[in-house]
């Protein structure tokens, strides 16, 4: 797996033309070469076949020739080429770095392939937080030598492009959750106010929130903001789904129906995951044994709200031999794990796919993946996690391309 990595890693390392084969160069006095049949097409011919590739397969023939050099460096021809769906890790210390590359970078699983490979950063003690088609969101400190304010960054790691968004107080990026709007617009939500910064502008707006706690797990879906909110007390939890347009920040409302029953109440510590194909929203947590507060979980359910009809259904149940990993004692006694104690279960994800990490099993990944037919999904391992010790990872998804600029 570490050889995956490597390999892999060169297909993005350099956009220049170093990465180009010196043998198409012709030595002074030499013989002269055969024409190679390919090298007499027009460079639209020559896009007509690369369109059929992928976008990882397409820049790794950059290094056959400088023919193909320079038909595979046109941004738009790029741009038409379907993105790669991938899994950005967020590293547990910033950005991480491997031992053969010093240079700040983080790393992604391609999940199609199993493949993890690494992409670059523009700055070192940086975090990646989310991510909106081709771009790339990031913290980074204000100053090096000045922790009380930090600023958003948005990059495109493949073109190498970034923008640096106005700085912000060290409160927004410690409780602030971001969200990225598939025009690159980000928002910062806490509790009682969020900051949205579109392309083109050098200043956040603000608005006002009077959520009843702090936004949980947001996800947008349908030009709005889904949030989970707490609306119980100290000693007991009591989760409420709330939504918003994008178009209007300050106006949140409840999404409920009387028929859901308890639906918010079966689940310990619940979180909210886009569904594949949009208009899907998953919640993910560990199935109470019972309604009492301190009730152990049997597993990890995910259930799912269709947003046209607002029905729920369970999409996906964490199979016993899986779960058991994860809790590392007998089944049944997973409520720590769960709630995020001292086991640290992390999920993450999106587009239909969720993954589970934790620190009983470095190492390796739980993915499960959603049946659009309304099966029960399919849940695998995913081995090969580099730097498994370091920590435990979170991520999120990342549409990898060239279809934007920062």
């Amino acid at each position: 797996m570490p050889s995956n990595e490597g390999n892999y890693s060169m297909m993005f390392a350099s956009l220049d033309s170093s990465t180009v084969a010196e043998s198409s160069e012709i030595e002074p006095g030499a013989p002269p070469q055969p024409v190679i049949p390919i090298h007499l097409l027009h460079q639209d011919a020559l896009h007509n076949v690369f369109g059929r590739l992928s976008l990882s397969e397409a820049v790794a023939c950059r290094s056959v020739c400088r023919i193909f050099r320079d038909a595979l460096s046109s941004l738009p021809f790029l741009s038409s080429l379907p993105p790669l769906r991938l899994l950005a890790l967020r590293h547990p210390r910033c950005s991480a770095a491997s031992a053969d590359d010093p240079r700040p970078c983080f790393l992604a699983l391609d999940p199609g392939l199993r493949r993890w490979f690494r992409l670059p950063l523009p700055f070192s003690s940086s975090s990646p937080v989310t991510a909106s088609p081709s771009l790339l969101f990031l913290w980074v400190d204000a100053a090096s030598n000045e922790r009380s304010s930090r600023s958003l960054v948005v990059c495109n790691p493949l073109t190498g492009s970034h923008r640096v968004l106005p700085p912000l107080g060290s409160a927004w990026s410690r409780h602030g959750t971001v969200l990225a709007c598939p025009d690159g617009t980000a928002l910062v939500l806490t509790q009682l106010a969020a900051l949205s910064c579109g392309q083109g502008t050098d200043r956040w707006l603000k608005f006002s929130l009077n959520l009843p706690s702090k936004p949980r797990s947001p996800v947008l879906m349908t030009g709005a903001i889904f949030a989970l909110c707490d609306v119980g007390t100290p000693w007991r939890s009591l989760w409420r789904l709330f939504s918003c347009r994008l178009l209007d920040l300050g106006k949140w409302a409840a999404v409920e129906r009387p028929e859901w029953g308890d639906v918010f109440n079966i689940l310990k510590r619940p979180r909210l995951l886009a569904g594949a194909g949009g208009g899907r929203i998953l919640m993910i947590g560990g199935l109470r044994s019972s309604l009492a507060a301190d009730a152990p979980c049997s597993t990890v359910l995910i259930l799912r709200l269709d947003l046209e009809t607002l029905e729920w259904d369970e999409a996906g149940r964490m199979p016993p031999e899986m779960y058991r990993c994860f809790s590392g004692c007998a089944f049944g006694s997973m409520a720590a794990a769960v709630a995020g104690a001292n086991n640290k279960v992390k999920v993450f994800g999106g587009d239909g796919r969720v993954w589970f990490s934790g620190r009983r099993v470095r190492g390796e990944l739980v993915m499960w993946e959603e049946d659009e037919k309304g099966g029960c999904g399919v849940w695998t391992w995913v081995d090969g996690l580099p730097g498994s010790n370091e920590g435990v990872y979170r991520g999120f998804v990342f549409h990898a391309g060239y279809g934007a600029t920062a």
